[in-house]
């Protein structure tokens, strides 16, 4: 007989270690919201306070203008994180943090831990995320198909 060489977790200490985060989550996502408003802010006040055009040739526009839409970009991402945030404290509130909303089974703590406004499971994560590539891939062949069918009728005239 072969004895596994993992122990068994402790289903009681478990539940108090989960019971500890719980408690620490609210203030955890609290601090993610004021520092990810810190970096948000800070990006804005960069561009705000931006170098002038006088003197400045086209290469050093076109890298201004770049600067700029990565920092939209990274603006945007942050917005989300923040209304991803925002959410998992109104899960806190209503005691249904750390449940899995499509499942409705625990999330798993390492998983809290990591990524404390997750809103799924790892296997429904894992679900939702082949299910938004498959969208994808059948989008892709949509619109390449419709461009055969308009490279055909082109060709008609």
């Amino acid at each position: 007989m072969v004895k596994n060489s993992m122990p068994k977790a402790d289903p009681e200490k478990e539940k108090k270690q989960r019971r500890e985060f719980l408690k620490q989550a609210s203030e955890m996502l609290e601090e993610m919201k004021r520092a990810a408003s810190r970096e948000m802010q800070g990006r804005v006040k960069e561009e705000t306070e931006g170098v002038k055009d006088e003197g400045r040739d086209t290469y050093d526009l076109a890298s201004d203008e770049r600067d700029r839409e990565i920092n939209f970009i990274l603006n945007d991402r942050e917005r989300e994180k923040l209304l991803a945030i925002d959410e998992a404290l109104l899960r806190i509130a209503d005691k249904t943090y750390g449940i899995c909303e499509s499942c409705e089974g625990e999330i798993q703590l390492g998983r809290l831990k990591i990524l404390p406004f997750t809103r799924l499971c790892v296997k429904c994560q894992e679900e939702n995320e082949k299910e938004s590539k498959r969208q994808k891939t059948l989008e892709n062949e949509r619109s390449y198909r419709k461009l055969d069918i308009g490279d055909l009728e082109e060709d008609s005239f």
